[in-house]
C-alpha cells in the first residue's frame, strides 16, 4: 500500500510529504524546557542560531516554572526543511540542561 499523495503537488513537495506533514519554508514555533541555571537562555539561543542562519532574537520568550526550578523558552522562526528540524532538535536534546523541546 502506498501513502497518498497530495494533487497538484512538486516533486520536491511530494517527497517532504513522505516524511513531514509541513510543507517547507514554514514558520515554525519552538518550546525549550530545562534547569534555570545561568546562561540557559543564553545557550538555547546559540543552538538554535547554529540552524537558522537568520534567526531573529525579538522572537524569544523565556517564563520561569511556578518552583523556579525550570525555565521554558519560546521562539519562533522559518524552517526550511525536516532535516534542518531534526539536526535542531537533535542538539537541544543533546544537551545536559535541556529536558524537552517541543
Amino acid at each position: 500500500m502506498t501513502e497518498p499523495t497530495p494533487p497538484a503537488q512538486t516533486p520536491a513537495k511530494v517527497a517532504a510529504y513522505k516524511d513531514t506533514l509541513f510543507e517547507f519554508p514554514t514558520e515554525y514555533p519552538l518550546k525549550v524546557a530545562g534547569k534555570n541555571v545561568p546562561g540557559f537562555e543564553k545557550t538555547v539561543i546559540e543552538i538554535v542560531s547554529r540552524h537558522v542562519l537568520d534567526f531573529d532574537h525579538a522572537t524569544v520568550t523565556a517564563r520561569e516554572s511556578k518552583g523556579g526550578k525550570y525555565l521554558a523558552i519560546s521562539v519562533s522562526f522559518v524552517a526550511q526543511s525536516k532535516v534542518q528540524l531534526d539536526a535542531l532538535y537533535q542538539d537541544l536534546t543533546d544537551h545536559v540542561d535541556i529536558v524537552w523541546a517541543l
